[in-house]
């Protein structure tokens, strides 16, 4: 694809009408296109795709006329807009639902009328800026997806490499795009594997990007490093340690927590009611790894029995079936259960032996006459 860069004029039109009180109308912008918005005075920098540079200042024109026009702009002036000269792909509502008796099309044929955002017939759930788009490999993915989807908590359980958290970033960060949302929230407790790394240097963010280095990393697949560092500043992505967010409450917005075996009980409760309104849970993470003392203490193992059968919460499990990293990290994850069988096996069989031991000792009677014996001597020694 090829990227540009191109400096765009604003004249004769008032720019906090058209980008809105507090950049309303130009966060609009930026959610819809890939392409990095840069305002300065009555210039407007735009990086991205050749194609999409240009969309964009079809756009800002026809936002310009339509102040001149009216002398006003709403922000269902500027969706309409985008929806009519910018039709774009999309995180598509319908992507699992059976189509509705629609004809077959040659192979190679599409249909993008130019009045609709284009929909996607397949499995993609978001496009990367590049062109390309995730897809739900696996018929769990799917599952999950469409979980997401219809249900306003999510809980996705599995071993490592099976895409719980790649795909989760992928929902949400197309759900801002669809603008049901106006944030994303990301959020992992910060929990060593194993080892203690001691006092970290630097300041808060230097800190904790360590623990939290797994989700910038699948954004950044995801977004260009521009668009990403831009929608961080303007506090529409924040990714945030877990012990951070008490008292908080997030409305408007997709959070996800990260690694949530790792969260305790009391983590966990505090997590699930910073919920508001208009406001969407995905919580993943793998109970086969959990870093905390004790595995009773974690609160993702404990609240699958708390929350299950309630409307509106669901929980999706992966298997080793769905492992799309690396042909061996299946295997691995298969040899170590097979590894983990056999030892319970043993513990089983250890158990057993002890058990019977102790049985066959209890079954031994001492001589009828030994007792009042010992006792007789006990008093012998007695003094009187």
């Amino acid at each position: 694809m090829d990227f540009i860069e191109k400096k765009l004029r604003i004249e004769n039109t008032d720019t906090l009408t058209l980008f809105g009180y507090n950049d309303s109308n130009l966060r609009l912008l930026e959610n819809h296109f890939d392409a990095t918005i840069t305002v300065r005075g009555n210039a407007v920098i735009v990086k991205g795709d050749a194609a999409e540079v240009r969309t964009i200042e079809k756009v800002l024109n026809e936002l310009q006329f339509i102040i001149r026009r009216t002398g006003t702009l709403t922000p269902n002036d500027v969706l309409t807009v985008m929806d009519l000269v910018g039709p774009k792909n999309t995180f598509a509502k319908e992507t699992f639902k059976e189509p509705e008796a629609a004809p077959q099309q040659p192979s190679g044929a599409t249909i993008s009328p130019p009045a609709q955002p284009v929909r996607s017939s397949d499995d993609s759930i978001i496009y990367l800026a590049q062109g390309e788009s995730i897809k739900a490999r696996t018929p769990t993915q799917k599952l999950y997806f469409e979980k997401v989807r219809t249900n306003d908590i999510v809980f996705g359980i599995g071993p490592a490499g099976t895409g719980k958290t790649y795909l989760a970033v992928a929902m949400a960060l197309g759900i801002l795009r669809n603008r049901e949302v106006s944030r994303l929230i990301l959020s992992r407790p910060a929990v060593d594997a194993g080892e203690s790394l001691g006092f970290l240097p630097g300041d808060y963010m230097e800190k904790v990007d360590p623990y939290l280095r797994p989700l910038t990393d699948a954004l950044a697949e995801m977004v260009t490093p521009d668009k990403l560092k831009s929608m961080m500043e303007k506090r529409i992505v924040e990714i945030t340690p877990l012990a951070y967010m008490r008292g908080r409450t997030f409305n408007n917005s997709v959070i996800i927590l990260d690694e949530a075996q790792n969260a305790t009980a009391t983590q966990m409760k505090m997590f699930l009611t910073r919920m508001g309104r208009n406001s969407k849970l995905i919580i993943t993470g793998d109970i086969t790894q959990i870093d905390l003392p004790r595995r009773s203490d974690s609160g993702l193992v404990q609240i699958q029995e708390v929350l299950k059968g309630i409307q509106g919460i669901a929980f999706v499990y992966f298997d080793k079936g769905d492992v799309v990293r690396h042909r061996l990290v299946a295997e691995i994850i298969d040899a170590y259960e097979r590894y983990g069988q056999r030892q319970d096996a043993r513990f089983e069989q250890k158990f057993e032996q002890k058990s019977a031991q102790k049985h066959t000792q209890s079954d031994v009677q001492l001589p009828t006459d030994a007792l009042p014996l010992r006792v007789g001597q006990q008093n012998l020694s007695v003094p009187s």
